[in-house]
């Protein structure tokens, strides 16, 4: 079997499929950003701690998406950790509620992996400003 090794070492959660010819592997970075942007397409969410929004993502690439999330892939199963800035005046228990529904189906839908939780931590509330 071939072994995929590059300049960096980096986590890959595996995906094992029986009717495939081989091994699917999907780096931690690539779960992160998953997560960040479900979170961040939230109604309510302002943006990422470290004030990266969907605007941003185009401008800046999708590397910085990943900001405020933490992933601990296993085998098949995925712990995220996300923190997130809220608009004010939205509930946070519904948005937060919102965050970990979107992030789940996002990261289920489109790896496979199970999610074991979606852990939310509030970095700050943001003044919606006026246009």
């Amino acid at each position: 079997m071939a072994d995929f090794k590059g300049k960096e070492e980096k986590n890959t959660g595996r995906i094992y499929e029986k009717n495939l010819a081989g091994e699917v592997k999907i780096a931690d970075e690539v779960v992160a950003m998953i997560a960040g942007l479900a979170a961040t397409e939230v109604d309510g969410v302002d943006s990422m701690a470290g004030n990266i929004t969907n605007e941003l993502v185009g401008k800046l690439g999708m590397k910085n998406l990943s900001k405020g999330v933490k992933v601990d892939v296993t085998e098949e199963h995925v712990s995220v950790d996300l923190s997130l800035n809220i608009k004010y005046g939205y509930n946070i228990p519904q948005v937060s509620e919102k965050v970990q529904e979107k992030v789940r189906a996002a990261i289920e839908n489109m790896t496979g992996l199970t999610v074991l939780d979606v852990n939310i931590k509030i970095a700050g509330v943001n003044l919606v400003e006026e246009k």
